[in-house]
């Protein structure tokens, strides 16, 4: 790397993480992230010094962009496997398990569990994939059924079916695998809770060896817990967090994922099938469809490349290569069947 893409990439360290600090609600994360765009300032005040270049005017690269800008919409924490791939230095400030080696140890009975009220980081992932899943699996059938030489009536309603067979078995099966999963966790939380009201001592004395394990002295460790089982429900909640690994404010919603996942799917569908009900020719319609659908693969791509730091234009074509393969395949073996069936 050249002394002037080195100052580039330090002086957009610096931006990002000013913008961070402007959407960030917590004090003490505000702090830091500023104390690191001033150290990256000052790198790139050293790199600048050392490169023989003119150094041209900073502009912010567009992933930067909408980095910023979706840490503004969803808060930096939700965005924090897109931080991470953005080489943002400082987001283990967000995992209160990497703060310190082991565990960071409580001091009161309030601070019990604390470790594990987390933010989930994965939506926004799960709808590209629901999407993408929607857009290649519809745009595959759709031209497999118009490369068999149907008409457009056939390919709508197929289309249309399966868009919904495709989004309502994606839902189904969401809503099934988390209330499940759900109800398990819910079974391990009812033994907890038969263990805690039998043997109130004998848990504590379990959390405080936990603690203790840790790197916490067993005998502070002992009175924080004795304190804390006589607190029936907070004993509970760190009991759960702490020996089963579980949140018990966030087991998942069966019907969220369920409705997530549908509409998810349902959007990605829709796109190829749009061009079909404009009541167009149907070759226009499939060319029409096919160039929708090549877009739409690209931006999945390049978005997917926000996770993955990959460069996002060999991320949307890789992504458009993949599923227009998809669909030309289709597309050829719609062709043989239909001239077979004649």
């Amino acid at each position: 790397m050249s002394g002037l893409e080195s100052w580039r990439e330090e002086k957009q360290s610096a931006w990002l993480y000013r913008e961070l600090a402007d959407c960030e609600p917590d004090a003490r994360i505000v702090e830091l992230f500023r104390a690191l765009a001033a150290a990256a300032e000052g790198q790139a005040d050293t790199w600048r010094a050392e490169s023989s270049a003119e150094s041209p005017p900073f502009t912010p690269s567009s992933r930067a962009r909408i980095t910023a800008m979706l840490a503004r919409w969803l808060g930096p924490r939700r965005v924090k496997p897109i931080l991470i791939a953005m080489k943002v230095r400082g987001v283990s400030v967000y995992d209160a398990r990497a703060a310190t080696p082991g565990h960071v140890m409580p001091t009161s009975v309030s601070e019990v569990g604390m470790r594990h009220k987390g933010y989930g980081g994965g939506n926004l992932r799960a709808a590209v994939f629901g999407v993408n899943d929607g857009l290649v699996s519809n745009a595959s059938l759709i031209m497999g059924v118009a490369g068999a030489g149907a008409s457009l009536g056939a390919v709508i309603t197929s289309g249309v079916a399966g868009l919904l067979a495709g989004a309502l078995s994606m839902a189904a099966g969401e809503y099934i695998s988390m209330r499940s999963q759900r109800e398990m966790f819910e079974y391990q939380i009812g033994l907890e809770r038969d263990e805690l009201n039998e043997y109130p001592e004998e848990e504590a004395e379990e959390l405080a060896l936990i603690y203790a394990a840790r790197g916490m002295d067993l005998e502070e460790a002992r009175r924080i817990t004795r304190e804390l089982v006589k607190n029936h429900d907070a004993a509970l909640d760190a009991l759960a967090r702490e020996e089963l690994g579980l949140n018990p404010d966030d087991l998942g919603s069966p019907w969220g994922a369920a409705v997530f996942s549908f509409i998810a799917f349902a959007g990605g569908a829709a796109l190829p099938l749009a061009p079909f009900l404009l009541g167009m020719p149907l070759a226009r319609s499939v060319t029409l469809a096919a160039v929708l659908a090549s877009i739409a693969l690209f931006v999945v791509g390049a978005t997917l490349s926000l996770f993955t730091g990959r460069n996002a234009w060999l991320g949307g074509l890789r992504m458009v290569a993949i599923g227009g393969g998809a669909g030309a395949v289709t597309w050829y073996i719609g062709s043989l069947l239909g001239a077979a069936i004649g």
